[in-house]
């Protein structure tokens, strides 16, 4: 542990040295988060690694030998294993958890969190574990929650675009392994064949990701449905985080050749009549929103808003009851690490004010 400040909370990020870990460790610094102590933990595998953080050399510590007493505030970002072994045990040694994984965010007693969508659901926490929402359903959740506050929520239709960071940085290289075979066998040839290009075998996403789309992310769930267990995340969290437990959804989840933030065509219909215009009034106000005329992956990298554009009435849907739109999300950073801090600032000014 290595002090960093007199007065603050003491902070581990537990999977310090992963992707989403260092823009944990970056977006901690952004926002200046009000740290005193700050530990990084990881597996054995990454342990003794030195991470330098605000001039202050940290020594990453396995996670299996840690001492874990004396932490406030354990955000975590290391797999749903991990945190089914390790939550709880952080959580009985007195820390809150910020857990990203899915692991714990359909349990009743862990609240489910956006922070700009409900974060007075962190009033209580009674298992000592809170649950950052998957990436997709962070995205769509500042879009939504105002307009359902203000028309009615009854029932969406969600196509995801997402990109290869959301599978790790497994996913990342092999985007850029098949991108290098086909620019060097000469790219163009995919205009006249699928099998014009000898690509290396998808070592991450289930089919080959460059200049693709591959419909299948996750893992099919044994309920008969033939669902991923991603779009049964998408439509039950969204649920959860906007208390609308029997909110009609349905999802469909795609992987895309793009390196970084996720896109979904939303079709979304409410109780009461909404028009386009009406639509943009509300979410011109939102927190963590941005209107755009064309949300793109690369206009949101790198970004913390979500970003909406080709909001328009949904012509399947009778009356003005409907609307259709196109939101653009950096997935690393709001979809995992901003939110993920963002949370332990509120759970720090809920529950540690007398340290700040």
């Amino acid at each position: 542990m290595v002090q960093i400040n007199e007065r603050g909370v003491n902070v581990a990020v537990l999977g310090a040295t992963g992707q989403v870990g260092m823009v944990m460790r970056r977006v901690l610094d952004e926002r200046d988060f009000p740290v005193k102590d700050l530990r990084f933990l990881a597996s054995a595998h990454s342990a003794g690694q030195v991470l330098n953080w605000r001039g202050h050399d940290i020594t990453v510590e396995d996670v299996a030998t840690a001492d874990l007493n004396g932490i406030d505030i354990a955000i975590f970002s290391a797999g749903g294993g991990t945190s089914k072994q390790w939550a709880p045990k952080f959580a009985e040694a007195g820390a809150y958890v910020i857990d990203n994984s899915s692991q714990w965010r359909m349990h009743d007693d862990v609240p489910l969190v956006v922070a700009e969508v409900n974060p007075d659901d962190l009033d209580e926490i009674p298992s000592g574990i809170v649950s950052n929402p998957n990436c997709t359903t962070m995205a769509i959740m500042p879009v939504l929650k105002p307009l359902s506050d203000a028309f009615g929520l009854k029932r969406l239709i969600v196509s995801s675009y997402q990109a290869v960071s959301g599978a790790g940085r497994a996913g990342v290289e092999q985007l850029m392994n098949e991108a290098k075979a086909a620019v060097e066998q000469g790219a163009d040839k995919l205009v006249f064949g699928g099998d014009a290009i000898d690509f290396p075998e998808p070592t991450k996403v289930a089919r080959t990701i460059a200049f693709n789309e591959v419909p299948f992310i996750g893992d099919i769930v044994d309920d008969g449905s033939e669902e991923t267990d991603e779009e049964q995340k998408l439509r039950n969290e969204s649920r959860k985080i906007l208390h609308l437990p029997d909110l009609k959804a349905s999802c469909t989840c795609v992987r895309v050749g793009v390196f970084t933030s996720h896109g979904m065509s939303v079709n979304a219909e409410f109780e009461q009549d909404v028009t386009p215009e009406q639509a943009r009034e509300v979410l011109e106000k939102a927190d963590a929103v941005e209107l755009v005329d064309i949300p793109t992956a690369q206009l949101a990298a790198g970004k913390t808003p979500s970003f909406v554009g080709r909001i328009r009435q949904d012509q399947a849907v009778d009356g003005n009851k409907g609307l259709a739109f196109f939101v653009t999300n950096d997935n690393l950073r709001k979809g995992a690490a901003l939110n993920a801090v963002e949370l332990a600032e509120i759970v720090a000014n809920k529950h540690f004010a007398d340290q700040l």
